[in-house]
């Protein structure tokens, strides 16, 4: 899924993707404001879609606004303290609860009405290459009449990004903070496909492993199947976000041309969730095909072992054959050799024939025995 197919136009739309942006130094992105003392990002007023002014302080703002009357106000905070959230929930009437939940982040995707406010919770995914590994953040927004107030607790998204476009369409950005919602709305769905593309390439690698026998490969699977219920979290709910939306819309007469964007960026996440859903169902498919492998592997080992037993033991009966056999004639021997006085047959003419004619009749009864058994 691309950016290019949200709101495009041949001229270059409102949908259109930018270049993906790297940090800069200082922790911010390059073209981003610096974060200025306690959290505040940037902060802009705008009249028929144009920036009038930039504010440096919330009570700026606040003036700023108020001397206008009829102008929006676009707050960015990145990881605010509670005084800046205490200031803006009391100059805009933000509820208590979205304050606590946008100073508290940890938040599932969610869409909150507070009368004419709207809370939104959103949670935006980038891919690591250098790490293989997926990253989340949250981005809270309150819209209401006349401001939108960003709160991002985390790297993504780029909200820098989604205020130059904005600001690059005056024409979009005059139908007021609802633009604004489904501006950030787009650009968290079009960061989704980097990571689809990632995981992707994961899973291909994972398969690789699993057939060439890596012993690796199950811790992996694992890793990466916790990372596809991540992010399975992070985008299914925001459907349900989107059909809130698409639901209120003529209740609180959203703009005609912002539902169509807004079904567009539907279609899109859609894909992602739907793509995403094959990704859990094939790391599980992945992850027997592996355990049966190993199985398999374990299989063989024991046949190798239990072979190299048999073997063993059939040298060992051997042996002990021969040695039986062996132990005969040095018995006899041993006992007619005691050199004692008076023994039995020891001054015996045919004494010594006897006694090779025993060994040797010792010796054939045990080999015929163990050949009979096998054992030689």
């Amino acid at each position: 899924m691309g950016g290019g197919g949200h709101l495009d136009s041949e001229e270059g739309g409102f949908g259109r993707r930018l270049d993906e942006h790297e940090h800069g130094p200082g922790g911010h992105r390059p073209g981003e404001p610096p974060v200025r003392p306690g959290g505040l990002v940037d902060s802009a007023v705008y009249t028929r879609g144009l920036r009038y002014a930039s504010p440096t302080t919330l009570a700026d703002t606040y003036r700023c606004l108020q001397e206008l009357g009829d102008a929006m106000a676009w707050i960015g905070l990145h990881r605010p303290d509670r005084e800046q959230i205490t200031s803006l929930a009391h100059e805009f009437r933000l509820h208590d609860l979205a304050v606590d939940d946008a100073i508290n982040a940890h938040q599932r995707p969610k869409l909150e009405r507070y009368g004419d406010t709207l809370f939104v919770v959103l949670r935006a995914a980038r891919y690591v290459d250098a790490l293989e590994v997926v990253e989340f953040s949250e981005v809270h927004l309150f819209i209401g009449p006349g401001f939108v107030i960003t709160v991002r607790h985390g790297e993504a998204p780029d909200l820098a990004a989604v205020r130059r476009r904005l600001e690059g369409e005056p024409e979009m950005l005059a139908r007021g903070p609802q633009a604004v919602l489904y501006a950030i709305l787009d650009q968290v769905v079009d960061g989704y496909a980097p990571v689809v593309a990632g995981l992707e390439h994961d899973i291909d690698e994972i398969e690789t492993e699993v057939f060439g026998g890596d012993p690796n490969a199950s811790r992996r699977i694992y890793e990466l199947s916790r990372e596809v219920i991540q992010f399975q979290r992070a985008a299914r709910p925001l459907l349900g976000v989107l059909d809130a939306l698409a639901a209120g819309s003529g209740k609180y007469g959203s703009d005609e041309e912002l539902q169509r964007y807004l079904r567009d960026v539907t279609d899109h996440l859609t894909q992602v969730v739907e793509r995403v859903d094959s990704f859990r169902h094939l790391l599980q498919n992945i992850l027997a095909v592996n355990a049966t492998l190993v199985t398999q592997q374990q299989n063989e080992e024991m046949r190798s072992l239990t072979a190299a037993s048999y073997a063993q033991n059939e040298e060992l009966k051997k042996v002990s054959s021969w040695a039986a056999i062996l132990f005969a004639p040095t018995l006899i021997g041993t006992v007619y050799g005691m050199n004692f006085v008076h023994m039995p047959e020891l001054h015996w003419r045919f004494g010594y024939l006897f006694a090779l004619g025993l060994m040797a009749l010792v010796c054939g009864v045990l080999y015929l025995v163990f050949k009979r058994r096998g054992w030689l």
